[in-house]
């Protein structure tokens, strides 16, 4: 972990996560997200108190385990308050809600890990309660109501609102909960300025447009993969196993589970779309394009 200052006032630990330190005066800090577990909460509790400042705040930009993994052990020692929105709020304090939501029923021990549930801490609504300096903004898709955070240095935190160059060229498919909502904070994301971004697994950053274009342009060859799939009706399970084939990936169970999820969030945009319907045929269901 490195500290890195981006204003006068703002910071971030480069780190697999990265962390959003905020001075609201000289002695207190303000986090932005956590990292993944109790080790990195309490790496990033020693930089801190290494600089001479003391933890008030935590804002969680969503509930993903590797964003909220240090919460607990952060709110233990310093009794600060952790501020986030909406389901993120709910996932935060009950995580054994996201292993439950990806797998679409009560999860079995191998993916109750800590890459899928932090462990609970106790979170307050962030409207109205951020101190002077910071406001957060909207970020839905990746996950159900994310958010960025701005700060008076004009720097944002995007969250995981864009995915990096190696990301996407490595993995190809990275996790989105609702598509046409990722499509629609991408495009808001154009019109954005700030002197500097800081997405959660990306290089900081004054010039996010071509991170935008490959998102979007990858979301968008993912949609059109999975509709020529449709072209001869298709299980769910066919469909998954030939998204995993095309990509080169390797299924394991928090793969399994991760990219479930997000190929069903492909199918049911695809639906909305009017471009693929479904049926059931021997007690099997069956996606297939509109009109085939």
């Amino acid at each position: 972990m490195e500290l890195k200052q981006v204003g006068e006032k703002t910071y971030y630990i480069e780190n697999n996560t990265n962390i959003g330190i905020y001075l609201v005066d000289d002695k207190h800090v303000f986090l932005i997200d956590t990292g993944n577990d109790k080790e990195a909460g309490k790496k990033i509790l020693k930089i801190v108190t290494e600089q001479g400042w003391e933890v008030v705040g935590i804002i969680s930009t969503h509930s993903n385990a590797d964003h909220v993994g240090g919460n607990k052990v952060i709110q233990e020692r310093t009794n600060c308050k952790i501020y986030s929105s909406g389901i993120e709020k709910c996932i935060t304090e009950y995580p054994l809600l996201e292993p439950s939501f990806l797998y679409g029923a009560y999860p079995f021990e191998t993916i109750k890990n800590k890459l899928l549930m932090a462990k609970p801490s106790t979170v307050t609504d962030i409207d109205n309660n951020l101190p002077a300096g910071l406001e957060y903004i909207t970020l839905k898709g990746h996950f159900f109501d994310m958010i960025g955070v701005k700060t008076s240095d004009d720097v944002i935190f995007l969250a995981d609102s864009l995915f990096s160059e190696e990301t996407i060229t490595k993995y190809h498919v990275f996790f989105i909960y609702d598509v046409a909502e990722y499509l629609n904070t991408l495009n808001m994301l154009k019109d954005l300025s700030a002197k500097v971004f800081v997405a959660s697994h990306c290089n900081a950053t004054n010039d996010i447009s071509n991170l935008i274009k490959l998102n979007e342009e990858k979301v968008h060859e993912i949609a059109d993969y999975i509709y020529s799939i449709c072209k001869n009706p298709s299980t769910f399970e066919d469909i998954l196993k030939s998204v995993f084939d095309n990509y080169n990936l390797v299924m394991n169970a928090t793969q399994y589970v991760l990219l479930s999820s997000t190929v069903k969030s492909y199918l049911s945009y695809l639906n909305d779309l009017g471009k693929i319907t479904y049926e059931f045929i021997d007690n099997k269901m069956y996606w297939k394009q509109i009109g085939e």
